[in-house]
């Protein structure tokens, strides 16, 4: 058996970062477990689990742009909405877009996607009408 189990997100402000996941992504905390001056903190969305930790260093990368970094490692997290203006309207001056909105009818009719950034600059890309 193989079940997808979470992605952990180092953060400069584990509170910011949990707060715009919940507000604009429909996340809501699970767990917290304390480690005495530091704590980790499990959010969840239906099947999706992000586990939060406090950042310990700076990057020592230049931030993300467009629809991530170039270099081998994490590139984005990916959402799928039923429409991707509404979201953008409904997430408001949180919306750093970092790259989009663009279509992509070429390939499957009605996707399209944009991507924007999170309080710790990592690239979110969010699509509708992608099918597999």
């Amino acid at each position: 058996m193989l079940v997808f189990s979470h992605v952990g997100l180092n953060c400069k402000d584990i509170d910011i970062t949990e707060q715009f996941y919940v507000k604009h992504f429909g996340f809501k905390r699970k767990r917290v477990i304390p480690l005495g001056d530091d704590k980790i903190v499990y959010i969840k969305s239906d099947n999706i689990y992000l586990e939060l930790f406090q950042a310990k260093e700076s990057s020592p990368e230049s931030p993300c742009q467009n629809d991530g970094p170039p270099y081998a490692g994490f590139r984005h997290i990916a959402f799928q909405v039923d429409n991707i203006d509404d979201k953008l309207r409904s997430i408001g001056a949180d919306a750093v877009i970092s790259l989009g909105p663009m279509n992509f009818d070429d390939f499957i009719k009605g996707w399209r996607s944009v991507w924007i950034k999170d309080p710790d600059g990592r690239i979110i890309e969010i699509s509708q009408g992608y099918t597999d």
